[in-house]
This record gives structure tokens, sequence and C-alpha cells, in this order.
């Protein structure tokens, strides 16, 4: 079948969980309505729904993953995720304006670290100039979590981390009251640490790193 907002649903609504969804409610303080669908569950039924039908075009992509994020249940902003993912090979910096929209809507911790370090990280590592240039931009929004997005978009680079970038990043926000972002930075540099652990102590003994993002650094070091 065509893809579409309907056909999604079709898959997802039979298994509604109302019993789950206000628990999942409750543990996203209460951000978002929920289908009550777990996480092994939905990406059981995504899979299933993926083989057994075409996916949309690269060109409706956009319109498609838009199409899912509209709807209220949180679970369907997951599913618009992952169905971005699919398209790993073909997004391009093109696409970073598409992923800041998403990252701008109905923001929440759970879907900004979706996208950020897999989906636009891709993207960057393709075209590093250009992608850069736009998570310098990012770094400097009036939204926290396009700040948080720009933090984390190399949280998975290991030995390819721009280390310049990711510094000069940090300390833009150096003085953020942001709990999302004091852990961000803090994460950031835990995972940095077990590619370059000199780097990351040098600078967090010359920063005036929070102490959360401080203790979130040096959680491993002994």
């Amino acid at each position: 079948m065509e893809w579409s907002t309907e056909l999604v649903k079709s898959y997802f609504e039979p298994h509604r969980n109302e019993e789950n969804a206000l628990l999942m409610a409750k543990y996203m303080k209460n951000h978002f309505p929920f289908l009550g669908i777990r996480t092994p569950e939905r990406r059981a039924i995504f899979r299933e729904l993926v083989k057994k039908n075409e996916l949309p075009s690269y060109d409706d992509l956009h319109e498609k993953v838009w199409g899912l994020f509209q709807l209220e249940e949180r679970e369907y902003h997951y599913v618009a995720i992952e169905l971005l993912g699919k398209y790993k090979k073909q997004l391009a910096v093109k696409d970073l304006n598409f992923c800041l929209k998403l990252i701008e809507t109905k923001s929440w911790w759970d879907s900004v670290d979706s996208i950020a370090p897999t989906i636009v990280g891709n993207i960057v590592m393709l075209d590093r100039e250009a992608g850069e240039n736009f998570m310098t931009d990012w770094a400097t929004s009036s939204n926290m979590w396009t700040n948080r997005a720009s933090i984390l978009h190399q949280l998975k680079y290991k030995e390819n981390m721009n280390e310049a970038l990711l510094f000069a990043t940090i300390e833009r926000h150096l003085a953020s009251k942001e709990f999302f972002i004091q852990k961000a930075i803090g994460w950031v540099l835990r995972e940095y640490a077990k590619t370059r652990p000199e780097a990351v102590w040098q600078f967090a003994e010359k920063t005036k790193l929070a102490p959360l993002s401080r203790r979130e650094a040096l959680k491993h070091f002994k």
C-alpha cells in the first residue's frame, strides 16, 4: 500500500494500552499523550509496517514525516524519526532545516536525542564544512533544544570528533542554567573521554564546568 498517516495508524492503533500510556506519559512529565506501546513492541510493529508496505519516495519524505509529527501520541513522533532515519544515505545538508523543524516541534529530550546524534550527526559527517556551519548557527539559537542538538551532534564521532568545535560549543554554553544543556555537555564529554581521555581531562581542568556537567564528564575517571 502507499505510505500514509492512516496506514501507519492502522498498524499502531490496535496496540493501544491505556495502562502503559498513563505510565509512559507520567515518565515524560505528561508533556505528551501516548498510545502505550513500549519501545521493543513499537519497533517490531514498525519493522512489520516497512516489510509489508513500500516506503515513501525521498521527494515525499518530509511531508510524510511531518504528517506523523502532527499526531498527538508520542509514539507517532518516534515512528516519524525512525522513518527519517531510513533515508540516512540520502539525507544531506539541505535536509538540516527540516531536522531543525522537528527538533523545535513538540520538543523534549527523547525526540531531540533521537535526531541529533544519529540523523544530524550523520549528515554533518558527510559534509563537514557546510554541516558544521549549520551547527555553529544552532549553537547560537535562542532555542535550548537546538543548542542541545548542536552539542550532541558529535556524540558518536569518536576519533572523527572536531575537538575545536566541540570545546567551542561547550564554552558558549558554560553559563547556562538549563539542566538539559548541562547534562548534554557532560554526556558528550563522557563519551569523548572513551576516545581521548587526556583531552577531556585537560579541558575539564581548565574550564569552569557546571557541577552537573563536570560529574557527568568525569564519571569514569578514577
